[in-house]
Order: structure tokens, then C-alpha cells, then sequence
């Protein structure tokens, strides 16, 4: 059963940095479109960044292009999200989750994943 795992959350103040990892397991997601998701309290969840299966293309929020970088592993069969230079409005669940099927289009949108981490917390104190 494919599995994705979340780390590297935590509490950091404003201007910080983290790196957020996503282990897959059960499967390999290579060469599927992976993406980052976040939600806040009472907010529905937002697109922040993805990356194409091939690898070459990567896809921002407004909110986080210049100060967000997704990358991959795949012989590690992981994903990565280094968020820089951290705001207060930076604070949510983060998610980590693998398109419907593989080789397709970049969405950046929740419905275009079928696959989800559990996620973790991300909190950016002022």
C-alpha cells in the first residue's frame, strides 16, 4: 500500500527556514506529478508548489515563489519543499501528495492527487 510520510515541521520564527521531506513508500511515485499542499485553521487547503514527473518543471503559489524551492529524490523516493525567509502567514498543515496517475499534468488543485500524506505542522511565530 503506497504511503507518503511528512517531516521536518516545527516552530520557527519569522525570516526562518525548513526543509520539509516526504518519504514515499509501497510504491514509486517517480514519475508522478508531486506537489505540496498547506492548510490553516478554518481555511480551505491551498496549492503551494508541484513538480512535474519529468522533473524539469516546478509550479508556485504566488505566496511562495521566490522563498519556496520543491526538488525530488528519486532514488530516495523523496520529495522535498525548503521553504526560506518564513511568515506568519506561513503557518498550516503542510501536505505532501502524488497525482491520480503517472506521467500527467501538473494540477494545482487537491483533486488532482490521489495520494496524501498525513501532514505536518509548520509554525511561524512573529
Amino acid at each position: 500500500q503506497a504511503q507518503l510520510v511528512e517531516t521536518g515541521g516545527g516552530l520557527v520564527q519569522t525570516g526562518g527556514s525548513l526543509r520539509l521531506s516526504c518519504a514515499a513508500s509501497g510504491r514509486t511515485f517517480s514519475n508522478y506529478v508531486m506537489g505540496w499542499f498547506r492548510q490553516a485553521p478554518g481555511k480551505e487547503r491551498e496549492f503551494v508548489a508541484a513538480l512535474s514527473w519529468t522533473g524539469r518543471n516546478t509550479y508556485y503559489a504566488d505566496s511562495a515563489k521566490g522563498r519556496f524551492t520543491i526538488s525530488r529524490d528519486n532514488a530516495k523516493n523523496t520529495v522535498y519543499l525548503q521553504m526560506d525567509s518564513l511568515k506568519p502567514e506561513d503557518t498550516a498543515v503542510y501536505y505532501c501528495a502524488a497525482a491520480n496517475n503517472p506521467a500527467g499534468p501538473v494540477v494545482p488543485t487537491p483533486r488532482g492527487y490521489g495520494y496524501w500524506g498525513q501532514g505536518t505542522q509548520v509554525t511561524v511565530s512573529s
